[in-house]
């Protein structure tokens, strides 16, 4: 489960930061699959 911490961490990389999916996974150790549903979707919390 993703918490509203690591969610708000992924959108700031790639939106404020402008850093590619795929340094966003490498950075967190998180799939590009859930980086991916994340940015997609506008939830702060995903079980």
């Amino acid at each position: 489960m993703l918490i509203v911490e690591t969610i708000a961490r992924i959108r700031r990389a790639h939106f404020v930061q402008g850093k590619p999916i795929k340094a966003i996974c490498r950075e967190l150790n998180i799939s590009r699959k859930v980086v991916r549903k994340v940015l997609r979707s506008g939830e702060t919390a995903f079980d």
